[in-house]
């Protein structure tokens, strides 16, 4: 115990005095020389068995581990120095006030970093609005807010290629703004060399949120330490809902310039049933997530974080709450206006999908690939389990 102390101690002094680092990256630092002294938690999730291979915590290596970790809560409820212990270890918390800063200083144009982090929510839904009533006006400038049935034809509403250049254009800008993110985050951890192996274990670990099964397949801990895989399963809804939406766009994309079959589609048809099965599972996942961000335990996570967690969840809900109301009422007078709200809204969605809550997806896996990189390589540490 008294070895302990005197560690914790220089860890304090070291995190004082650590060059370049925030007040958040140093806590961090702090908080892993004590963990590297306990291990207690070395077989919860990837953190701990990569912070085993150091000895000291450069601002590299924090924002590595920091979006490592899944904010799971299982170390912090299961660890002896937590609040209130003097030496107040609280990883979920520290990690997450680290990520949110990493999205900041890896966001690209970098001044675009801070925009959204403390009003996302408003943020969210006035650019949503905003953009839904510009197409609204456009709209009935071009000829009014209802007209007779169309029967599902939205590009007599918007012509086909004015929608493609526009919402071309914001999908570039989201692809290019994350990938140079993450261009530089990859760059400053310094990951090695790539092997299939390692490739294929990070997409297995990404697909099935193996760290979200709290180390021991029971969960996460919520709003306090009884555990639940909710969190995990909201999850799979919304990442799987999202991907079979995104799949319905591409299969879409295909029939029009592939094999010259344009929309609408009967119900039918595949890219109709890959959004309807998407869209049902962005309904269930982000109002699953919205739910359990509220009732989180106090000592989980970034409560500054919380107004972008709630816009983005948001958008994602709104998002295709929007599209199956457009693919239902699609053949009624409705339709152009109902479409003009749908696509102000996913065009919200990709504006801000850099600079919110989806970048920590992106940056978790970067991280889950560098973990299986890094845990093939020789631990010459040698202080713990690997």
């Amino acid at each position: 115990m008294q070895a302990l102390e005197q560690l914790v101690g220089q860890a304090r002094d070291l995190a004082d005095g650590g060059i370049g680092l925030s007040d958040k990256e140093a806590e961090v630092g702090r908080i892993m020389k004590i963990c590297n002294a306990c291990r207690y938690c070395e077989g919860f999730c990837a953190v701990f068995p990569a912070m085993t291979r150091r000895l000291e915590f450069g601002k590299a290596d924090i924002h590595y581990l920091a979006n490592l970790c899944h904010n799971c809560g299982a170390c912090l409820h299961a660890c002896q120095y937590a609040p209130p212990h003097d030496f107040a270890v609280n990883v979920p918390q520290a990690m997450a006030r680290v990520r949110g800063e990493t999205y900041a200083s890896y966001a690209w144009p970098q001044a675009f970093g801070g925009l959204y982090k403390n009003n996302g929510l408003t943020v969210a839904l006035a650019l949503a609005g905003s953009l839904a009533l510009f197409l609204v006006l456009a709209l009935n400038f071009a000829g009014g807010i209802a007209h007779a049935p169309l029967s599902g034809n939205f590009y007599a509403i918007f012509p086909h290629d004015t929608l493609a250049l526009l919402f071309g254009a914001v999908f570039a800008y989201a692809v290019l703004a994350l990938g140079l993110g993450v261009r530089k985050f990859w760059r400053e951890v310094s990951p090695g060399s790539f092997s299939g192996a390692a490739t294929a274990e990070a997409a297995g670990d990404v697909l099935q949120l193996k760290y979200l099964d709290g180390g021991h397949g029971m969960g996460c801990n919520n709003a306090d330490d009884a555990f639940t895989l909710l969190r995990r399963r909201f999850h799979h809804f919304t990442f799987y809902g999202f991907m079979l939406c995104f799949a319905a766009t591409c299969v879409a994309t295909l029939y029009h310039y592939l094999f010259g079959l344009h929309a609408p589609y009967a119900l039918g048809s595949l890219p109709v049933l890959l959004g309807s099965v998407g869209g049902i599972g962005l309904l269930i996942g982000p109002a699953g997530l919205f739910w359990l961000n509220f009732k989180r335990h106090p000592l989980h996570g970034d409560a500054e974080q919380k107004p972008m967690d709630r816009g983005f969840i948001a958008l994602l809900f709104l998002t295709s709450l929007t599209g199956l109301l457009l693919l239902a009422l699609r053949d009624g007078p409705a339709m152009g206006l109902l479409l003009a709200i749908h696509l102000g809204v996913v065009m919200a969605l990709f504006l801000t999908l850099p600079y919110g809550k989806f970048a920590h997806g992106v940056f978790r896996t970067a991280a889950l690939l560098k973990w299986s990189i890094e845990k093939r390589l020789p631990n010459n540490l040698q202080l713990g389990s690997e």
